[in-house]
C-alpha cells in the first residue's frame, strides 16, 4: 500500500467485514492494521494532498475540507455498525505503517481504557433551539395637530408617553420570560437525559452561520448510551417533544461513534 497513511479510528478486533464498496478519503477503501491486539483503520492517501504543507493549504479550502470530512465520516459510520470505534481527528496522517504502529504503541494504554469505556455504546446528540419573534413595538404617543373651528371642540385622546413606556417594559419582560423558560426547559431536558445515559457532555452552542439552523441553540449536548438501550433513549427524547412550548424545537441525531467521549474520562474527545 503506497502513499501516506490516513488513520480513521482505533478498534478492538472485530469479526464482521466492512462493505466491499466502502471507500474513504481520496476514494481509497480502508484497511485494517493490527498491532498488539488493537486495530487501526487506515487507507493510503497521496503525498501531494496530505503531506504537511499541502494539507495546511487544503484545510483552508472549505469544499475540500467538506468532501474529506464526508469520506472520513462514511468510514466511521460503517465501523459503528459492526463495532465501537474510537474515532481519531480528521486528517490524522502518518508516513507509513511503521508510523501508525509507533503511535498505537505510545497510546496503547489510553486507547485500551477508552475502548473499554465506549464498548457496546453509541453517542446520541440532542439540540434545543429557541426562536421567538421580537415583540412588536407599541405605537408612540402622538398629538393631534388639527385646529378646531369651535372653541369647545374636544381634542382626541391619545396614549401618553407613560403608557408607551409601560407597554414597552411589559413586552420586554414577556420576551425575557420566554427565554428564561426556554433555558429552563433545556436544563430539565439535559438533567433527564443525563440520568438515563451513562455519560454526557455539553458542548458550546452551535454557530448558526455554520449549522444554518434557525433559532438560538440553547442546548447542544451528547449522551453516551448502551447500544441495547438506544430505543428507550429515543423514546425518552420523543416524549419530551410533547412538553415543548411554542417557539422551541428539539433535534435528535445519531447513533454516532462516541466522538465526544473518546478522550480521557471527564474530557471531551477528538
Amino acid at each position: 500500500m503506497s502513499g501516506l497513511r490516513y488513520v480513521y479510528a482505533i478498534c478492538r478486533p472485530f469479526g464482521s467485514t466492512l462493505p466491499s464498496q466502502l471507500t474513504g478519503v481520496a476514494g481509497v477503501p480502508p484497511k485494517q492494521l493490527t498491532h498488539h491486539g488493537l486495530v487501526a483503520i487506515v487507507s493510503a492517501v497521496p503525498e501531494e494532498d496530505f503531506s504537511e504543507e499541502p494539507l495546511k493549504a487544503h484545510l483552508e479550502d472549505l469544499d475540500w475540507l467538506s468532501a474529506t470530512a464526508r469520506a472520513h465520516q462514511s468510514v466511521i459510520d460503517a465501523l459503528t455498525v459492526v463495532t465501537s470505534p474510537l474515532p481519531l481527528r480528521l486528517a490524522t496522517v502518518f508516513r507509513d505503517d511503521s508510523g501508525v504502529r509507533t503511535m498505537m504503541e505510545a497510546e496503547e494504554e489510553t486507547f485500551r481504557r477508552t475502548l473499554d469505556r465506549i464498548e457496546g455504546r453509541v453517542e446520541w446528540g440532542v439540540k434545543v433551539y429557541a426562536e421567538f419573534a421580537e415583540a412588536s413595538q407599541p405605537s408612540q404617543p402622538t398629538q393631534s395637530t388639527e385646529v378646531s373651528e369651535e372653541p369647545a371642540a374636544k381634542i382626541p385622546k391619545t396614549g401618553s408617553g407613560r403608557d408607551y413606556l409601560r407597554q414597552r417594559r411589559q413586552q420586554r419582560r414577556a420576551h425575557e420570560e420566554k427565554w428564561d423558560q426556554a433555558e429552563e426547559f433545556a436544563r430539565q431536558l439535559h438533567e433527564t437525559l443525563s440520568h438515563f445515559a451513562e455519560d454526557a457532555r455539553v458542548h458550546a452552542p452551535q454557530n448558526p452561520a455554520l449549522s444554518r439552523a434557525s433559532g438560538r441553540n440553547v442546548l447542544n449536548a451528547a449522551y453516551l448510551v448502551p447500544r441495547a438501550q438506544s430505543e428507550e433513549f429515543v423514546e425518552l427524547v420523543d416524549r419530551t417533544k410533547g412538553e415543548e412550548q411554542p417557539g422551541l424545537r428539539v433535534e435528535l441525531t445519531g447513533p454516532w461513534a462516541a466522538y465526544s467521549f473518546s478522550g480521557p474520562a471527564g474530557q471531551e474527545g477528538a
